[in-house]
């Protein structure tokens, strides 16, 4: 049987991560790119005739986002980084009428980072103090990455303490993420390092078939990865 096709609206395509993701959508024969979208190109039009909208854009341009999936009850893979509060809001009222993927990071390995970030923490206590590294492309505007944030937040959660990042921008570094525990005596360090914008490419790619089917909700790469 013909697997069936998903059609995607790729938000960003002139990006970095939007010429990385068509060029792997090229050997997937389940997807589709019909429609793309840059800086200044009107949404909407393009929404109207997707299964599925893949956001790696800028986060200036979520509203307008949220608007026509919303208009045309269109499922969202969000992997854009740096939302304000507002913004944020806007995704989470969104994901009331259609089904959002909001991830900062799509890779699988970053997700079983976050996983055992939060194993890390809760095992090691008290008596560990965590902090975070984190080194993107000197390209890259928003620090600390969205990366870097959730980590913070599966952090505080479990010390309910601030903790604290130093974020690294420099050549043409992938992206690259260390957690360090440090105790009395002896320190763990958890690492995730990319090679290639393939891994997030394609994560994002396996997000937009998974939620094609869905309710409208807010989920993560953990829920499409089953983790």
């Amino acid at each position: 049987m013909k697997p069936c096709l998903v059609r995607v609206l790729l938000i960003g395509a002139a990006g970095r991560m939007g010429q990385t993701v068509l060029n792997l959508a090229q050997n997937d024969r389940q997807i589709e790119i019909p429609a793309q979208c840059d800086l200044g190109d009107s949404i909407e039009p393009a929404m109207k005739d997707c299964d599925v909208a893949i956001d790696f854009s800028q986060a200036d341009s979520i509203d307008e986002i949220c608007r026509a999936a919303s208009r045309h009850g269109k499922p969202l893979v969000v992997g854009t980084t740096g939302h304000s509060q507002h913004q944020r809001k806007t995704i989470e009222t969104t994901a009331h009428s259609v089904p959002i993927v909001l991830a900062s990071n799509f890779s699988v390995g970053v997700n079983v980072l976050f996983w055992l970030t939060q194993k890390a923490a809760e095992l090691l206590g008290a008596d560990f103090n965590p902090e975070i590294v984190e080194m993107h492309h000197k390209m890259k505007k928003d620090a600390p990455s969205g990366t870097a944030k959730t980590l913070a937040a599966i952090l505080k959660a479990a010390r309910n303490t601030e903790i604290p990042i130093q974020s690294i921008r420099e050549g043409d570094v992938v992206g690259e993420h260390t957690v360090i525990f440090k105790g009395p005596g002896e320190s763990l360090e958890l690492t995730h390092r990319a090679a290639n914008r393939e891994i997030f490419a394609g994560g994002a790619l396996r997000a937009a078939k998974w939620i094609v089917d869905k309710p409208p909700g807010l989920y993560s790469m953990q829920n499409v990865l089953g983790l």
